[in-house]
């Protein structure tokens, strides 16, 4: 096997693993920061294992279009490529190819789109998803999906379903044909309860080594996502790896974590972090405003990371005014510590049967006014 998963602790729902991969061990529940361009942005892979990154994720779709399959081949694969010796998680662009091109054709067959960068048009298959991220030689890659956006109606999420679970047979025929990465399932269905059910029904009979949950974080309010999770993550099987895509607020993985989801990932804490909007435990700071221009205390007192250890609010502020580089490399640094330090005391409560307190005391200090997701 590609990968092994294990829980090594329960309290509820929540639980904690680990995820055995050929590049090393991943201990669940784990946020996964973003490399869409086969890179963190502003981060070296140096500094993303300084703070405890374990694993990250990195895009199908963009590094199709640039640098190109190609290159990345060349160099020996996307680890060498971008130098990061840890596992990584590949989408399959899905996402992408819905929500990023303006003019796309969906059949039976494929998509075909255009290119956000040049307007060039493009055809991906869900075999042509899965050769792409063998040649990219991530861990777990990811079957080429319909994700269809929030609101839409039932029979627009009933047929990207559907779809969905026929492309990700195909691409499992592609895989265990020309793979050796293990390939997760992905649970479509919109807000229906009742295609979430089915959904799960049929991806769990085909045994996949870990399920993702998709189609979230599309601009739906949290409530109705948690509502989704409560009825969609139990019907997937115990014994594997459990993936909601694209969240990563705090409050958002406390709610998948207590609702027994393992894997996280988003662009979140570094896009904010260019706003230079920072994470801390009462909830956001956003440090370009005025009343921080003579605040010398860390960003968050009390926090052990390369940032607040050695710079002000004041000062931050100053070089994110001033556009200077260091500005966002600094509240970046912070946001992604945070998360992964947030994971690290999660699995910590949970291995202590604590995780009760923890999930309730957390919530009472934690403010998501202004939050941006």
């Amino acid at each position: 096997m590609p990968i092994k998963w294990n829980i090594t602790a329960k309290d509820g729902q929540a639980r904690t693993g680990e995820l055995r991969t050929p590049r090393g061990i991943v201990e669940t529940p784990v946020f996964m920061p973003v490399g869409t361009q086969a890179t963190v942005k502003s981060m070296s892979p140096e500094e993303l294992q300084e703070m405890g990154v374990k694993i990250i994720l990195s895009n199908t779709y963009h590094l199709y279009l640039r640098p190109g399959v190609d290159i990345i081949a060349r160099a020996g694969g996307l680890h060498r490529f971008m130098h990061w010796e840890l596992p990584i998680l590949t989408d399959s662009g899905g996402f992408q190819v819905f929500s990023l091109s303006s003019m796309r054709d969906v059949s039976e067959e494929g998509v075909t789109f255009r290119s956000h960068i040049d307007g060039s048009t493009h055809f991906f298959t869900p075999e042509k998803a899965v050769e792409i991220q063998n040649i990219l030689g991530a861990e777990i890659i990811m079957p080429l999906d319909h994700v269809v956006p929030y609101p839409c109606s039932y029979e627009e999420a009933r047929d990207a379903m559907e779809r969905s679970v026929r492309w990700a047979g195909r691409c499992r025929e592609k895989h265990q044909k020309t793979g050796r990465q293990a390939l997760f399932a992905i649970v479509q269905g919109g807000i229906y309860r009742d295609l979430r059910e089915a959904c799960c029904r049929e991806l769990a009979a085909a045994d996949y080594p870990g399920y993702a949950v998709g189609g979230l974080s599309v601009g739906e309010p949290k409530d109705i996502m948690y509502r989704v999770l409560e009825t969609t993550v139990p019907l997937l099987p115990e014994e594997k790896p459990r993936y909601l895509m694209g969240v990563g607020s705090p409050d958002a993985l406390l709610e998948g974590v207590v609702r027994g989801v393992d894997l996280f990932d988003c662009v979140l804490p570094t896009r904010i972090a260019r706003n230079g909007r920072v994470m801390v435990k009462e909830g956001y700071l956003t440090l370009r405003n005025a009343q921080y221009s003579r605040d010398v205390r860390p960003v968050d007192p009390g926090c052990p990371c390369y940032t607040c250890r050695n710079y002000s609010r004041a000062y931050i502020r100053h070089l994110l005014k001033a556009d200077e580089i260091l500005g966002l490399r600094l509240t970046t640094y912070h946001n992604l510590y945070f998360l992964t330090d947030f994971m690290f005391r999660i699995r910590s409560a949970i291995r202590e049967q604590r995780f009760k307190h923890f999930y309730k005391s957390f919530k009472a200090g934690f403010s998501t006014a202004g939050q941006n997701n």
